[in-house]
């Protein structure tokens, strides 16, 4: 499946250059998937549940050039790869804890040429800096993953959206946000993708700001 039937329906601003560099990240791990097991080798459909997926993000709101956003648990790229093709002049970190991974992310982000990615073999907790948003698809429940994110956040907010987490997940989360204290908004995807993959994922906004 290829980005301009699958993304630009979706996202009818892109151009050729970032369809192009959908379709090379797609190809690329899936590629590498063969040899190293970084999304399910049953999965063959890396266009949509993957990169579309990770663009459900954009679809609730688009960062603003000269952002940094860190993607934490980032496996094979997603959702940090498509949010940098959508975001040229937006910095992204990818991060995860399996060095292999990295190799994989490495490989993508020099397949689609893009210069605004840096990805990096270390935990959350070990990555420098502080970020306008961290991005993920559930690494694990809510309440862990943001005590991963100590310091990390910006307090200047300069989006739509105050400063904090992006976090894809699908399921009933009703529980697992009762656990965190900060302010959660809960979007379905099915709001913009029509695909029965998308019936039940959702994207999570946590304002971790202090404005």
């Amino acid at each position: 499946m290829a980005a301009r039937d699958v993304i630009l329906p979706h996202f009818p601003d892109l151009t050729d250059a970032q369809i192009d560099q959908l379709d090379a990240i797609a190809q690329t791990v899936w590629d590498w998937n063969q040899r190293i097991n970084v999304i399910s080798r049953k999965d063959p459909e890396v266009m949509l549940r993957h990169v579309l997926h990770s663009l459900g993000i954009a679809k609730l709101m688009r960062f603003e050039p000269g952002s940094c956003v860190l993607d934490v648990g980032t496996g094979g790229g997603f959702p940090g790869l498509p949010l940098a093709v959508l975001h040229p002049e937006t910095e992204f970190v990818l991060c995860d804890s399996i060095g292999k991974k990295i190799k994989v992310v490495q490989a993508a982000a020099k397949a689609a040429g893009l210069n605004n990615v840096n990805a990096l073999h270390a935990r959350a907790e070990d990555v420098d800096g502080t970020y306008d948003f961290v991005v993920s698809r559930a690494v694990t429940r809510m309440a862990g993953f943001l005590s991963w994110l100590d310091g990390k956040i910006a307090q200047d907010s300069k989006h739509d959206l105050p400063n904090g987490v992006l976090y894809l997940k699908g399921g009933d989360l009703a529980e697992e946000l009762s656990e965190v204290e900060a302010s959660c908004r809960v979007t379905p995807l099915a709001t913009w993708f029509a695909d029965p993959f998308f019936e039940t994922k959702q994207v999570v906004h946590v304002d971790l700001s202090t404005d």
